[in-house]
């Protein structure tokens, strides 16, 4: 017969080895199993973060675009048009001389989410002002036909490939002393012979030979505070207090005056300022073929000039 002590101690030691072992399983259970209440919360989870990601792609996408079209709207168009760049105070609608504090406090996956909202509500609304910027230069357009006409906004040669684009506007090596020069136009390889067009409506103001550097070149005094120049022509067609239009050809690509190859140098003045002619081909380039030829215009390499 056992002794009643031993069947004390067995029976302790079971429910110690049943409380040990309850535990480790809870244990496991915790770790690895959820319970309804943390499925819910995971799934929960998963969704915001879908939501979360969703709306970064859109606010990007939307930043990116709006960026763009303020950007060429400033600098370009109201720029061509002679009217007052939009502040961001009204692309924005929002009054930045006071610090808005509540970015700095801390926010709930709620109130992050509705923040996100609220971005993409302010592009959205940039967006519709900025299309409102488009109406009112389509208004300027209207009354500003002559205007327009006179404004450099076609590439000089044939170019619809944008193959021909060799030097761009900035410091470029200088072909005959390898050097560092400033390259005040666009350099457009082309072979001799090569039909030479006005970019816009104007006056012919010279049409000559430099031998210091364009070689047989014409400018055309287009009003409004524009020039163009055309430089190591071949042969010239316009001759000097000549009316011509927009496309009309007014020579032909050459390599004379101070030239290593065939090419035509194409530069815009405004307001007796070099400028660069690569945003004033907007008859001529879509957005792709404009961002295109910023890239190609912005390569670091030797002028032909």
């Amino acid at each position: 017969m056992v002794p009643l002590r031993k069947k004390i101690i067995r029976i302790f030691g079971f429910i110690s080895g049943s409380v040990v072992l309850s535990i480790i399983m809870a244990a496991i259970a915790f770790k690895y199993l959820d319970s309804p209440k943390a499925k819910i919360t995971r799934t929960e989870i998963g969704i915001m973060n879908e939501k979360y990601q969703l709306y970064q792609a859109e606010i990007d996408a939307l930043n990116k675009s709006i960026k763009e079209l303020e950007a060429r709207d400033n600098k370009i168009y109201r720029t061509i048009f002679e009217a007052t760049p939009l502040p961001d105070s009204i692309r924005f609608g929002k009054n930045y001389s006071e610090i808005d504090f509540s970015k700095y406090k801390y926010k709930s996956v709620d109130e992050i989410l509705e923040s996100m909202e609220e971005k993409i509500a302010t592009i959205k609304n940039r967006i519709q002002t900025q299309k409102k910027s488009y109406d009112s230069l389509q208004v300027y357009a209207a009354t500003k036909e002559v205007m327009l006409k006179r404004i450099p906004a076609i590439q000089p040669v044939s170019n619809k490939d944008l193959s021909r684009v060799a030097s761009g506007f900035g410091y470029r090596i200088d072909p005959v002393y390898k050097t560092p020069k400033m390259h005040t136009g666009l350099d457009f390889a082309a072979p001799i012979g090569t039909p030479i067009y006005a970019t816009a409506d104007g006056i012919v103001r010279d049409a000559s030979f430099d031998a210091g550097g364009y070689g047989n070149h014409v400018i055309i005094n287009h009003g409004y505070g524009y020039q163009t120049l055309y430089g190591h022509m071949i042969r010239i067609k316009a001759h000097g207090g000549e009316q011509v239009k927009r496309g009309q050809v007014i020579g032909y690509v050459g390599s004379t005056g101070k030239s290593t190859g065939p090419h035509c140098h194409y530069e815009v003045i405004k307001n007796n300022t070099k400028i660069d002619p690569i945003h004033y081909f907007f008859n001529d380039l879509s957005p792709t073929d404009y961002e295109r030829m910023i890239k190609i215009s912005a390569a670091n390499n030797q002028s032909f000039d």
